[in-house]
């Protein structure tokens, strides 16, 4: 395997929406800035629901991606929208076609 996309779905709880909306840009940002092997990181509003949010990231390899769920600016992220989310599903994704 080399490429791998991942969709990462977040439902925000209504009263931290603003809060945690304001960590996905940062996130988004520090992650083109400071990570290397990040093909694509985009971030997409439901058009359905305000309060959920979906990355679609497209990684060099499932190594370069371990890094990244590992690097400091994900896991102060992490930290910051714990307990305030009402669900996160996570797809890891190999394109076929």
């Amino acid at each position: 395997m080399s490429k791998i996309v991942i969709v990462a779905k977040v439902k925000i709880k209504d009263e931290f929406k603003e809060e945690v909306y304001n960590e996905l840009i940062a996130l988004h940002k520090s992650t083109h800035q400071l990570d290397k092997g990040c093909i694509q990181y985009d971030l997409h509003k439901d058009l359905e629901d305000s309060n959920s949010f979906t990355f679609v990231e497209t990684w060099e390899s499932p190594e370069l991606l371990e890094i990244h769920m590992n690097s400091e600016h994900f896991g102060l992220f992490a930290k910051k929208i714990e307990d305030k989310l009402d669900s996160l599903e996570i797809s890891k994704l190999e394109k076929l076609i």
